[in-house]
């Protein structure tokens, strides 16, 4: 439905521009006809001209006859070929209009029209940087082509001036372009608040209610177990089960009310000691083998060290669960610059393709089947909080890579 929306939006927009183009290139062309080759002949005692030399009236015949193919392209729904259509069209048949005028003369080249200006500084409502090399090449490269045929240094004149104009009208699509671009940034971090201010919502409004019930279940689940330790198989999973249900809680009243955090000086190898010991029995049971390569000594750092451990469990989790037959997770750790701490997390899962890995660590966007997304979600919250980056590197087939970068000494306040 988001799809369908979008490119009825961008062929709306299309097809505005394409409306805009049609009457400026009409409005302009036919006045700039007018002017110069009747009312101005006219005024200093010439008579008509045109007509009468190089294509003569097909000139005007072809343009105005590829008037009708447009509007049929833009009723069938493709407004999008409608200005190549006009570029080529245009370019063809003034180039061969003018060679049949001037070659094989002694005639001083004097040729040009108003319409090719409109070309080149209208080109940027389209928004297609392809369209416009393919306006500005088309006809710089007309004009050279001329100048060589013609065999006249006259062609150098409005050879520079559309090169000239082309580079301002290059400045004015470069500008549309990151305005356009910021306008989608601002969306996207609105879309992103908008499902935040969800969440919080729903945290704050459920998140107690359901750890209450939670914590009288797994007591009860416990008291259970432990008296009837082998008449049931099932209280580990159960177990299991409610504790995953209490993360996913935890989650939610994390991002409803961020918890306040407190840096103090950590060890980044305890952190991470701490991590593998928390995740070496599910590595263990997926037949995972964990390797650690630590470049030290390494500075103390800055952070809140609960925060983090969180942050560690859940990337590791998720590298060890992205590989259901086994492999291996490498975890690399050294500081960049002298003023960051760099850790990556590489698994040799089944990778993710790039539609897919701009998405990871927004709301309630998984890979997994039975995911959540809220533990990205949290990890990407709790790195930020710490002025940090949670990137993602991956390929289909070859695993992913999980990059945090953390300042080694937090700036807030100072």
């Amino acid at each position: 439905m988001k799809e369908s929306s979008t490119t009825s939006k961008l062929f709306y927009e299309e097809e505005k521009a394409t409306k805009i183009f049609l009457w400026l290139f009409y409005i302009f062309y036919i006045s700039f006809e007018l002017i110069y080759y009747y009312i101005f002949p006219n005024i200093y005692g010439r008579g008509i001209t045109r007509p009468q030399q190089g294509l003569g009236i097909w000139v005007y015949v072809i343009l105005f006859g590829i008037f009708p193919l447009a509007i049929y392209f833009m009723k069938k729904g493709n407004p999008y070929i409608v200005k190549y259509l006009y570029i080529y069209s245009f370019i063809l048949v003034d180039t061969v209009h003018t060679i049949l005028i001037y070659y094989g003369t002694d005639k001083p080249f004097g040729s040009g029209d108003i319409a090719e200006v409109v070309f080149i500084l209208f080109a940027p409502i389209f928004v297609n940087k392809r369209y416009f090399w393919t306006v500005s090449a088309g006809m710089v490269l007309k004009y050279i082509l001329l100048g060589v045929l013609l065999l006249d240094v006259r062609v150098v004149v409005p050879t520079v001036i559309y090169i000239i104009l082309s580079a301002i009208a290059y400045i004015i699509l470069i500008r549309f372009n990151s305005y356009i671009g910021s306008l989608i940034e601002v969306h996207e971090e609105l879309r992103k608040t908008e499902k935040l201010a969800v969440i919080g919502q729903m945290a704050a409004a459920i998140g107690h209610e359901i750890r209450n019930p939670l914590s009288s279940l797994k007591g009860f689940t416990q008291l259970q177990q432990e008296r009837y330790p082998n008449t049931n198989d099932f209280y580990p999973i159960m177990i299991q089960e409610i504790d995953r249900i209490n993360s996913i809680v935890n989650d939610l009243m994390y991002l409803g009310k961020p918890k306040e955090i407190k840096f103090v000086k950590a060890n980044i190898e305890e952190i991470i000691a701490y991590t593998l010991s928390i995740t070496q029995h599910q590595a263990e049971k997926e037949k995972v083998t964990i390797e650690t390569v630590i470049a030290g000594p390494l500075p103390p750092l800055e952070c809140d060290s609960h925060q983090l451990k969180q942050v560690f469990i859940n990337l590791i989790k998720n590298a060890i669960e992205s590989m259901p037959d086994g492999g291996r997770v490498k975890i690399n750790v050294n500081v960049l610059d002298g003023n960051k701490m760099k850790i990556s997390i590489r698994d040799e899962g089944c990778g993710i393709d790039d539609g897919r890995i701009h998405n990871l660590g927004e709301p309630f966007y998984t890979t997994k089947n039975e995911g959540t997304g809220l533990g990205l979600m949290v990890s990407n919250q709790i790195i930020q909080d710490h002025q940090g980056e949670l990137t993602f590197k991956s390929s289909v087939g070859n695993g992913t890579t999980v990059i945090v970068t953390i300042p080694i000494t937090q700036t807030f306040g100072k």
